[in-house]
């Protein structure tokens, strides 16, 4: 905002502000919480009125929060918080995550947790899609998707949901790694979102509601888990193998051909 309202640099705003040179650079990056003064004189030199503080303020209110608790059908603040990672890893023992669901599979997961009316589900589901085209951009973030074998052994929907799905992730391996059934069922899911100058994040959700967090030691705990899932998760190649029973099964159940994988 600074660099395209003022064309000033840090120090150049800081003499017009009557601020040490360094309060600008510390407020910038997030390594000191601005108070509303500091906020209001900062924003007018940029040439910005009342009404875009308040939303200013408003939209980043929690911006310095450890926790943020909110209610399951608030999804701005994940879009915002998943759009704007250079990395994301993430672990999902029940489901496969959503930035690799087919919109079916999406569908029939929302219709069988029922805390979605059926009208909203629709809208819900194009969401999970929208949110896919992050995996599609030139600057895409760089993803591991953790999935537990138990994921892959739930069944969602009809077999041939549960058969796309598999092949979703099979033409994705190289952003799957599979947690073999053997392996130790950690039951939470969550996510690390990590940022080119922010603090990572992060992330854990149930049906009620969901959860950011930017406390250095949850931070380290989740990265020790990741790390650990990295020790016993199956390779690119083995996961490759492992998916590749999967799709097979359902067109077996059905005793259809179906169609047929390159």
């Amino acid at each position: 905002m600074r660099e395209t309202c003022t064309g000033l640099t840090g120090n150049a705003l800081a003499i017009r502000l009557g601020w040490d040179p360094s309060k600008v650079s510390t407020i910038e990056h997030g390594k000191y919480r601005a108070s509303e003064i500091d906020l209001v004189q900062y924003l007018t030199m940029c040439g910005k009125d009342i009404d875009f503080f308040e939303d200013f303020k408003r939209k980043w209110r929690n911006a310095f929060d450890e926790y943020i608790v909110q209610v399951s059908d608030n999804l701005r603040t994940l879009a915002r918080a998943e759009s704007t990672a250079k990395s994301i890893v993430s672990y999902d023992p029940q489901a496969v995550p959503g930035l690799i669901q087919t919109p079916e599979y999406a569908d029939a997961l929302y219709r069988m947790g029922g805390f979605i009316p059926e009208e909203r589900i629709p809208a819900v589901v194009q969401f999970r899609m929208d949110r896919q085209s992050i995996l599609r951009r030139h600057n895409r973030p760089t993803c591991l998707f953790y999935i537990h074998e138990h994921a892959l052994q739930t069944q969602v929907g009809d077999s041939r949901i549960m058969e796309d799905q598999y092949a979703r992730l099979l033409f994705n391996t190289h952003l799957v790694r599979i947690v073999p059934a053997d392996a130790p069922l950690v039951a939470t899911g969550c996510v690390l979102w990590e940022y080119e100058k922010e603090r990572p994040i992060a992330f854990t959700s149930t049906d009620l509601a969901k959860l950011f967090v930017q406390d250095p030691g949850a931070i380290a705990r989740i990265r020790l888990l990741f790390d650990r899932l990295g020790e016993v998760a199956l390779d690119e190649e083995q996961s490759r193998s492992k998916l590749a029973e999967y799709v097979g099964r359902p067109r077996e159940e059905l005793n259809d051909p179906g169609p047929r994988l390159a």
